[in-house]
């Protein structure tokens, strides 16, 4: 029976799911990109917060370069590693990377596509794909932009320059560092604080985020009065207003 190139645990209102290839430094797949696929397929019917991790002190080197290497231009049309990741940036309850090691490539891309993202002192992250006769296809050419500019993404991107840990805190690529043996327990303190919010209001909220800016005003309207009329909203004001006049 072939093993699975995840680890995936269901924990209440979170998903974790860890990168579980150690012989290619969680190399990303097809058989990867598969898994990931089910995963977003649970998290469209079930919505939860879902935590990205990789096994063996790395999250993930890049794309399977066995297997890019074999791939021609049919499958450069297939998007096949952009496709999922789109799903992931998607999904309907915010997304967490836990990043250790190498964040390479598709992998760096595989990070982008997160809503939060950090990362241990070991990190290094970056795409490298123009040194290997290709782009950066999975996201990083306008996801990067949007998490640390332009200019910085250009640099990134056209150069293979890679970032270690401070640098990609420093560049608000990641929002924070933290020890190996505690990168989990973090991830999940941040998913903790999430769900003490609204649900509804947490998916509106990354709605909104992930919308054209030309269109956010309209949509932050319509999604608060909703908001304004649901019991959640009542239940948890009157609450607060209680606590504030004890």
């Amino acid at each position: 029976m072939t093993r699975s190139p995840l680890r995936v645990e269901h924990a209440g209102d979170r998903t974790v799911v860890a990168l579980d290839r150690p012989e290619v430094r969680n190399a990303i797949d097809q058989a990867t990109v598969d898994a990931l696929h089910a995963v977003c397929a649970d998290l469209e019917r079930e919505p939860r917060t879902l935590i990205l991790i990789g096994c063996g002190g790395v999250f993930a080197s890049g794309a399977d370069i066995a297997e890019l290497r074999d791939r021609r231009a049919a499958d450069a049309r297939r998007a096949i590693n952009q496709a999922v990741f789109t799903r992931i940036r998607a999904l309907p309850m915010p997304v967490i990377a836990a990043l250790d090691g190498y964040a390479l490539g598709g992998g760096a891309e595989l990070a982008y596509a997160a809503d939060l993202r950090i990362a241990t002192p070991r990190l290094k992250i970056g795409n490298p794909e123009t040194g290997l006769g290709i782009i950066a296809a999975a996201g990083a050419t306008w996801r990067l932009p949007a998490i640390v500019g332009e200019a910085r993404a250009a640099e990134m991107l056209l150069t293979g320059r890679i970032l270690d840990a401070d640098e990609a805190l420093s560049w608000g690529l990641v929002s924070a560092l933290h020890p190996p043996d505690e990168l989990l327990d973090a991830a999940h303190r941040l998913a903790d604080r999430i769900g003490r919010n609204d649900p509804l209001a947490t998916r509106y909220t990354k709605r909104v985020l992930e919308a054209e800016p030309l269109d956010q005003p309209a949509l932050v309207n319509e999604f608060q009065a909703e908001l304004f009329e649901s019991p959640e909203k009542m239940r948890r004001m009157t609450a607060f207003l209680e606590r504030r006049a004890r």
